[in-house]
């Protein structure tokens, strides 16, 4: 009864019945005012959502018409709000509560350690420190927890067969971070803390050891490790969740694609309403244990003619990825970009690996452990990768590009719709680069034309990752058809940081007030945001509808999204699961709310 326990009044309002109410008392302010406390009182009682939140809208909005009693309120001050005004009251980060798994806000937390929060969501499993043994646990239906030092583009399987990953280096933009960000698992990142010992197979912290088969449970959201397995809140979309974005989708300007590598990545980002691809790394099809061999065969092969031999063997599984993308997609936009790690990432490095290796290719382990060694590189991310790549040996590119092709023959067929790839070549910085490597894809195009009896109408484009690039963008959009910026890429490049490195002093540089955020996760508007308007600028004074967007993972950061709306990019690209953040922050630029929620 009142007074004794907690009690929700005027139980069974709605938006109709409150209506109904209003006509039959023949009062709308008082049927309103009690809708409002019925709100107000289910939140405070059974979601745990205090009186608070709502009192001090509703103390906001006597304040501004002047009112000091509820009672001053009038008919008119009950009114529903508009769909726009609807639109601009969501906070688009909270979204990622609505398509994650979270920690029950009622469960104890046995903090182990805490680092980045690299990707949102949570979940719990057994800890292994391998990809290997993350996926034969998972073939039996057993949860784990992929703990490694930090991850590279062979750990691929391993991410996959995971609930999520944890790693003791990398930042937000590390390759664990960014990879499950686009797979929707949650990633603690950086915790620099803990310590692993692959060889004893234990993870250990302050004299707490824990090692592999232990459970423990990662919140992405918070960066935090927590022993044990902490109950979970599963996610649940609503019809509401459908009107909201279409209302957002109403008067946003910028377009909203996704970055997909794979059939299943493009469901999910079609699923959470993405336009288009906005970049395919096709490094990540070549992991695969059916290619990788090929691929190795490829990079040991001593003469070109043992190179094509290799990439022959590639192609026609290049080819069914492309078509089973572009039938996924049915005509919309699709981005693919051209080989960018560099090669020994594909290799094995320590001597059990390459024995191991070289063992089932049948290959000698010592030439296999010398090319290792001829291709590693003190600082890879500005070493002989992307263009470097094409232009060393174009065979890579012409493989690449006639399978683009053929697909897209295929797929239209297929579809019986139009596809129109957009081929995009990395870590360009001269005119000349991008002049050589286009010929290459020209010509591939021309091939298959010849041999299909079907010309396919597709566009190259560059990736803009270095400054020179965005300094030089007139000349280059001479030969581009579309630029895609990689604000990661560019943030390492300008501000001379390893985005894999800059957990380390980044924490400090923030608390000192150098740095206002981490500009991994934020652009920086006046240095790299800079350059970007720059490039903008410099490429549609040569092109003036050269379609510009960005595909770095700014572009699911709602201040970075208001920004590519000020400066008119046409889309932005990010991973399939914040596809819907961008879409709601896209159409809060457009009704000229700012980045930090001020209108």
């Amino acid at each position: 009864m009142p007074g004794m326990m907690d009690t929700v009044l005027n139980l069974g309002l709605n938006d109709a019945t409150v209506q109904a109410l209003a006509k039959n008392s023949g009062d709308k302010r008082f049927a309103y005012d009690s809708y409002r406390r019925f709100i107000t009182m289910y939140s405070d009682v059974v979601l745990g959502l205090g009186h608070h939140h709502f009192e001090e809208i509703l103390d906001d909005h006597k304040d501004r018409n002047g009112y000091t009693l509820d009672t001053d309120l009038t008919t008119d001050d009950w009114g529903l709000i508009t769909r726009k005004e609807a639109v601009t009251r969501i906070d688009p980060g909270a979204l990622d509560q609505l398509l994650h798994p979270t920690i029950d806000p009622n469960a104890e937390r046995k903090i182990i350690a805490t680092g980045l929060p690299a990707s949102p969501g949570a979940a719990s499993g057994e800890i292994v420190f391998s990809s290997d043994e993350a996926e034969a646990l998972k073939a039996k239906d057993r949860k784990v927890i992929l703990v490694r030092v930090e991850t590279s583009p062979e750990d691929i399987h391993g991410m996959h067969a995971a609930e999520g990953i944890l790693t003791i280096r990398g930042g937000m933009t590390s390759h664990a971070a960014v990879v499950a960000r686009g797979m929707g698992k949650p990633c603690v990142s950086g915790a620099g803390a803990l310590r692993v010992d692959y060889a004893a197979g234990t993870m250990s912290i302050a004299g707490r050891t824990f090692k592999a088969g232990d459970i423990i449970t990662i919140d992405g959201s918070t960066g935090q490790v927590l022993a044990g397995r902490v109950p979970m809140t599963e996610p649940a979309l609503s019809g509401e969740f459908g009107t909201l974005m279409g209302w957002a989708d109403a008067v946003r300007k910028l377009g909203v694609r996704a970055n997909a590598d794979t059939p299943n990545d493009a469901r999910v980002a079609l699923k959470f309403g993405a336009e288009g691809i906005g970049l395919c790394r096709t490094e990540h099809m070549f992991f695969e244990e059916d290619r990788i061999r090929a691929v190795r065969e490829m990079i040991l092969a001593d003469d070109e003619k043992s190179r094509r031999a290799a990439l022959a063997k590639l192609l026609p599984m290049q080819r069914a990825d492309f078509v089973d993308l572009f039938e996924i997609m049915q005509g919309l936009p699709v981005t693919i970009r051209l080989l960018d790690p560099p090669l020994h990432e594909f290799l094995p490095h320590s001597e059990e690996e390459i024995a191991e290796v070289a063992a089932a290719m049948g290959a000698d382990p010592k030439k296999l452990a010398d090319r290792a060694r001829d291709l590693h590189e003190f600082n890879p991310m500005l070493g002989f990768r992307g263009c470097r790549l094409a232009i060393a040996y174009p065979e890579i590119a012409e493989m690449q590009a006639r399978a683009i092709f053929e697909a897209a023959v295929e797929a239209a067929k297929r579809t019986g719709k139009p596809v129109v790839p957009e081929v995009m070549v990395p870590l360009i910085a001269t005119k000349a680069e991008l002049d050589l490597v286009k010929a290459s894809i020209d010509a591939m195009a021309e091939a298959v034309a010849r041999e299909t009896g079907t010309k396919v109408a597709y566009q190259v484009g560059t990736m803009i990752e270095l400054p020179r690039a965005s300094l030089r963008a007139a000349e280059i959009a001479e030969t581009a058809e579309f630029f895609s910026f990689s604000t990661n890429d560019l943030t390492q490049t300008a501000f001379g940081i390893s985005r894999d490195d800059a957990a380390s002093f980044l924490g400090p540089y923030m608390a000192r007030g150098i740095l206002a955020s981490d500009p991994f996760v934020s652009i920086d508007r006046e240095g790299v945001g800079e350059l970007v308007r720059i490039g903008v600028e410099r490429g549609r004074k040569t092109k003036a509808k050269l379609k510009v967007g960005i595909c770095g993972e700014h572009g699911g950061d709602p201040a970075s999204v208001a920004f590519c709306h000020e400066i008119a990019l046409d889309y932005v690209s990010c991973s399939p699961f914040r596809v819907p953040i961008a879409r709601l922050a896209a159409a809060q630029a457009a009704l000229g709310k700012g980045p930090a929620g001020e209108a």
